[in-house]
């Protein structure tokens, strides 16, 4: 059954940074930042976290319908999407904006700094969730536009669709009532161990409170070294996967949360769902880009 997918489409322009951003910034000199980063090698790739999260879940075998904005230069980008067999019903093209786009620079410890303009993003309120359709199983609220996010988390809701609350670097937008407000509409919560430190300090929940609460789980992703599964209470970790090359981080909280929704589906444990994430996280961490890398059905057990 389908997959409501959440958030943003967006071209990203990714950079790297030969050394490491802490070997120039000094942190006492923070108020009068000003620094400047030689970044030799230059891309763009298709990205944002609905296009990263629908293209792992369609090759998956998941039935991603991705709601999201995109702007007058999108049609590339809608190409796409339809060249997967993906249902666009839900993706509203906005003609007098850009789309979104971010700017990443990665440094050689796989820090990341990013400048993201939203374009249309910020219109993709404006877009219902379809809740006369009955066959979308579950969704994602992933990084959007503030109002999309709210909007959307709330639609879902009351049509009584679980879903992911998923904040990655939208975090910062919300107070603590407001994802207050996003935890208790949510069945579930993924957030890596950076989003984890803020979302507990806004809401003033620890992450084992939030999980004893009416949530079936709080997943809590440690890059490299796997993640936390917390259900009721319980800390579970679970050991990440070896990658065969460390060739760019962009969009692997993305593809391990497009397995994450592929396991929920199909009803599995969630510890289960977490091991798949962790071995396509450590796939996707070897090819550049959040859309390039291969997923063996076969080899992952999935046929």
């Amino acid at each position: 059954m389908p997959a409501l997918i959440c958030g943003s489409l967006a071209f990203d322009t990714i950079t790297n940074f030969h050394g490491r951003f802490a070997q120039q910034i000094m942190p006492e000199q923070v108020h009068i930042l000003n620094v400047s980063f030689l970044v030799p090698t230059l891309r763009r790739e298709y990205g944002g976290c609905a296009g990263n999260i629908a293209y792992t879940h369609r090759a998956l075998g998941g039935e991603p319908i991705v709601m999201a904005a995109l702007g007058s230069d999108g049609h590339d980008y809608r190409a796409r999407l339809e060249g997967w067999g993906l249902d666009l019903s839900c993706v509203r093209s906005i003609e007098h904006n850009y789309t979104a786009q971010a700017i990443i620079i990665t440094d050689e410890s796989n820090n990341q700094i990013t400048a993201f303009h939203p374009g249309a993003m910020g219109e993709a309120h404006l877009t219902p969730v379809p809740v006369d359709r009955g066959d979308i199983r579950l969704g994602i609220i992933a990084p959007d536009g503030r109002d999309a996010m709210m909007v959307h988390a709330q639609q879902l809701h009351d049509a009584g669709i679980p879903f992911i609350f998923d904040p990655g670097q939208g975090l910062p937008m919300f107070n603590g009532d407001e994802l207050k407000a996003f935890v208790q509409k949510a069945t579930w919560v993924a957030v890596n161990d950076y989003e984890a430190r803020m979302l507990t300090e806004r809401t003033g929940h620890s992450i084992e409170a939030l999980s004893r609460s009416h949530l079936r789980g709080v997943v809590v992703t440690l890059g490299a070294e796997g993640c936390e599964v917390w259900v009721q209470g319980e800390r579970t970790h679970v050991p990440g996967h070896q990658a065969a090359a460390i060739v760019d981080p962009t969009g692997c909280g993305d593809a391990f949360r497009a397995a994450l929704l592929y396991g929920l589906e199909r009803d599995w444990p969630l510890q289960r769902c977490v091991e798949l994430g962790n071995r396509i996280g450590a796939i996707k961490i070897a090819h550049r880009g959040g859309q390039n890398h291969p997923v063996d059905r076969v080899a992952l057990g999935l046929s």
